[in-house]
């Protein structure tokens, strides 16, 4: 079981960490070389690119928050031979993406040791590796603190380089702004859009967050504005300060920035910065690329022990440690940098999914799936997103694409090896498509497990409302009928869970209505009587999709409450009443109730209701 440890501080520092790495200590020169001053722009571009998929995983994760999130999404929407693909990517690029910023603390420390060889940088590597593997395997929230001093310690050095250095910016040094015209704009666009993609990996440590319907979305948007101003300032200052020979395609922009600026003092303090940032990306990575082959192994997608957690640290420890091993092997025998771009290519593959993935959940339809956050713009942002990210992808070049090609191949071949005869799972995909071919459809077992989700996400304890709730009658009738009808039908669904004779509560109801109107505002009716007995008290929840028809009313009544009880019930009685008034005064209570589908989704719209509970 996992701890909920993580707060919004240490939210926003994972997602910051996860962004402010190589893609601003390293790219820049990279990127000038092709665009020139107009990199400024470009990364402005990049990371707007990111905003649709921000988005996007901030509805997600606020209905399911998951360990492993950014794979849940894709497995429960998409079903499990694409969340297989999904699962193993995301662990594959987020712990590669991880490799890559240990090697830049080894390429930093030899700096301090010229003539030491390639050996150096590796074993740096490797140890750096090993030492945030132990943080990772003790305690998230160890984890959690080491990344707020990091990230912090990183956010210091950078808003002082920037202070220093625009007073020192050179106007002439941003002309021409676009030498090699706006289409080398959008490559460097595209170069350097990977380098927000850690924003959003976050979302896979959902689970140990606290108060993931809030902390998570807040903490991303939070990390992305403070990101996207460091990259565009930094970059800014960079360009206005370093002459323009020694910027084109150097590997150490910012040092040489800050030399430019602060002299060797500038050196030696973005030298330490470059060293948090590396940190923060190799922390955060371990931490959320373990969190994907966790969740896999929970689904089945994976042997089960890799989903088992340290019974004192309350950490996925062999997950980790699995992370930790593909990190070690990358760093020690593989090419970095066609790894790093075919990396970047699954990532981009990812966030097609989770675009479609809001798609699919919203045409859904499900009662259950209770998003606290809605990515606006629905579905044209979605569908836009997934275009510009296909010609993304597209352009990312040959190795990349073949090397994203033969994983899948990889990762089909696993699921009809392995997954297939284990799992028995409907997608919600699977789900739309049925619903297109008919209406009359079973409700799933992904409905029940967005319930629970809801009512996790939102510590919520069910008082005895919800329980009577969760086991009480429904009638769910589609003709029009009249009142008498209806008590009569719900007088028959009582009888036998009260033990009294349906006859005595058809005629109690009908008296009682005869007496005074039970209606308590046009289209609501809550028809109440007492019985003989002690500690006896039940309800059955009411949609007429035509109408009923009651005596003197205006309009027919769509929604009705049944309560029966008995006298030493009185208050209770007078408490699920009260309960009632607040359930339908929920501003889309009507809508949900209209659009549920089915008995269940009745259930469902009750049960995830956000009124107050109380114990009674």
């Amino acid at each position: 079981m996992l701890k909920r440890e993580l707060r919004l501080l240490e939210v926003f520092c994972i997602a910051s960490g996860a962004m402010i790495s190589s893609g601003l200590f390293v790219l820049p020169g990279i990127a000038y070389a092709v665009a020139g001053p107009a990199i400024i722009v470009s990364y402005a571009l990049a990371g707007l690119l990111m905003v649709p998929t921000m988005l996007a995983k901030a509805e997600l994760v606020t209905a399911m928050p998951k360990s492993g999130g950014s794979y849940f999404f894709v497995e429960r929407s998409l079903g499990p031979l694409v969340g297989t693909f999904a699962g193993l990517a995301i662990w594959f690029s987020i712990a590669l993406k991880a490799s890559f910023a240990v090697i830049g603390i080894g390429a930093l420390a030899a700096l301090a040791a010229p003539g030491a060889g390639e050996w150096l940088i590796k074993v740096v590597a490797v140890a750096v590796c090993l030492g945030f593997t132990a943080i990772n395997l003790v305690s998230v929230k160890s984890t959690g603190r080491l990344q707020i001093l990091l990230v912090l310690g990183l956010l210091a050095l950078l808003a002082l380089y920037v202070g220093a250095g625009v007073p020192g910016v050179q106007g002439g040094r941003y002309q021409p702004f676009v030498p090699a015209g706006f289409q080398s704009v959008i490559v460097v666009a595209g170069m350097v859009f990977v380098s927000f993609g850690g924003l959003t990996k976050v979302v896979d440590l959902s689970e140990e967050i606290r108060r993931p319907r809030t902390t998570v979305p807040l903490g991303m948007f939070l990390a992305f504005g403070t990101a996207i101003v460091l990259y565009v300032l930094v970059v800014f200052v960079t360009v206005g300060t370093v002459d323009p020979e020694t910027l084109s395609g150097s590997l150490t922009p910012l040092v040489s920035g800050a030399e430019a600026v602060l002299g060797r003092a500038g050196f030696v303090l973005l030298s330490v910065a470059a060293l948090f940032a590396f940190a923060t990306t190799a922390n955060a990575g371990i931490l959320s690329a373990s969190r994907s082959p966790m969740a896999m192994s929970r689904d089945g997608l994976l042997p089960k022990t890799v989903s088992r957690t340290s019974r004192r640290w309350h950490t996925p420890q062999l997950a980790i440690a699995l992370t930790a091993l593909l990190m070690i092997v990358s760093v020690v025998f593989l090419s970095i940098e066609d790894l790093v771009k075919t990396a970047s290519t699954m990532m981009i593959v990812m966030f097609v999914f989770v675009n479609l993935a809001v798609i699919i959940m919203r045409h859904s339809g499900f009662q259950s799936y209770r998003p606290a956050f809605r990515a606006p713009l629905y579905p044209w942002l979605q569908i836009a997103a997934i275009g510009v990210y296909a010609l993304l992808i597209v352009n990312m070049g040959r190795v990349p694409l073949a090397a994203t090609g033969v994983f899948a191949l990889v990762a089909c071949a696993w699921y009809f090896v392995y997954v297939h005869r284990r799992i028995d799972r409907q997608s919600a995909l699977v789900f739309v498509v049925k619903r297109i071919a008919s209406q009359d459809l079973e409700r799933t077992g992904l409905e029940e497990e967005l319930r629970q989700l809801s009512l996790e996400r939102d510590d919520r304890t069910l008082d005895r409302f919800d329980r009577l709730v969760s086991e009480c009658a429904i009638l769910d009738i589609e003709e029009p009928i009249t009142a008498d009808e209806l008590f009569r039908r719900a007088a028959a669904a009582l009888a036998g869970r009260l033990n009294v004779s349906h006859v005595l509560l058809h005629e109690r109801l009908a008296a009682r209505e005869g007496q005074s109107s039970t209606i308590v505002r046009p289209g609501l009716s809550i028809p109440h009587v007492i019985i003989e007995g002690r500690n006896v008290f039940d309800l059955v929840l009411v949609r007429a999709r035509e109408g009923i028809e009651f005596p003197d009313a205006d309009r027919p009544v769509r929604t009705a409450f049944i309560l029966v009880g008995s006298l030493d019930e009185r208050n209770y009685h007078l408490r699920a009443l009260m309960t009632i008034a607040h359930l339908v005064q929920e501003p889309d209570f009507e809508q949900r109730w209209a659009q549920a589908r089915n008995a269940e989704e009745l259930r469902d719209v009750v049960l995830l209701s956000s009124r107050t509970r109380e114990t009674w």
